[in-house]
């Protein structure tokens, strides 16, 4: 019985370096055969080491933990590491995510987002204001709680919510999914001492929860199924709520 022959993948790639003088975006085709279990990862990884070295692209985990590989596969923001290629017809096209800074080729500057987003919105537990002793053992937290702040601090900040967004484009300053979501998770936190005032101030304008469209571009994307447009939806409920009275 002879073995079944896999195909041979047709990979379009994206190559631009900005920081090379006279650089110019272009399309260039590589050929891969595929095996089986191969994700895009795999695929990129056997493409820089047999026929493009300068390739360029992001990874730390290869498990859809780290979110380094997020890029546009065939028009659809994605990890590299969680596609698998039998998913995919034999012509796969590959650009970097839009919005965030690009390095070159597949690789761009999501930190560097996340981290103007997260100083923003002051992404951090904010405790009561005196010196935490480190010393005592951190106070149990109802077991339904816990579990909620797990659920919504499972986001990667892989960067496909932002590039799948459709409000992001128009509104430059607009804090996405992904810093919506951060706020979510810090509303419900206990050891957080913020109140929901505080929180108006940081989403409850055009640029924060009311400017979002609920285009759904953002959980329809999402590698970890969060469930971004019923938060996103909650904290508006919320936030009107606190105007109206």
């Amino acid at each position: 019985m002879s073995e079944e022959k896999g195909r041979l993948l047709k990979i379009k790639i994206l190559r631009y370096d900005p920081k090379v003088k006279g650089s110019i975006p272009e399309v260039k085709t590589y050929r891969v055969k595929e095996a089986p279990g191969m994700t895009l990862f795999i695929v990129l990884n056997e493409i820089r080491e047999k026929q493009e070295p300068s390739l360029q692209y992001d990874f730390v985990c290869r498990a859809g933990i780290c979110g380094s590989c997020g890029m546009i596969i065939n028009g659809r923001p994605s990890l590299a590491c969680r596609t698998s290629t039998k998913s995919l017809p034999v012509e796969i096209r590959l650009t970097p995510l839009p919005v965030f800074e690009l390095i070159g080729d597949l690789s761009v500057n999501t930190g560097k987002w996340m981290r103007r987003m997260s100083e923003r919105l002051e992404t951090w537990v904010h405790d009561k204001e005196k010196e935490i002793d480190f010393s005592k053992i951190e106070e149990k937290m109802d077991p339904d709680k816990a579990e909620e702040i797990y659920e919504l601090d499972r986001c990667v900040e892989c960067g496909c919510c932002v590039a799948g967004c459709g409000t992001i484009r128009m509104k430059e300053d607009f804090v996405g999914a992904v810093g919506l979501n951060k706020i979510a998770r810090f509303e419900v936190d206990p050891r957080d001492n913020r109140t929901h005032d505080d929180f108006y101030e940081l989403i409850g304008d055009e640029n924060g929860v009311f400017g979002c469209m609920s285009l759904m571009g953002c959980e329809d994307v999402c590698p970890k199924d969060l469930p971004l447009q019923h938060k996103i939806a909650y904290i508006r409920r919320k936030l009107v709520a606190l105007k109206n009275k």
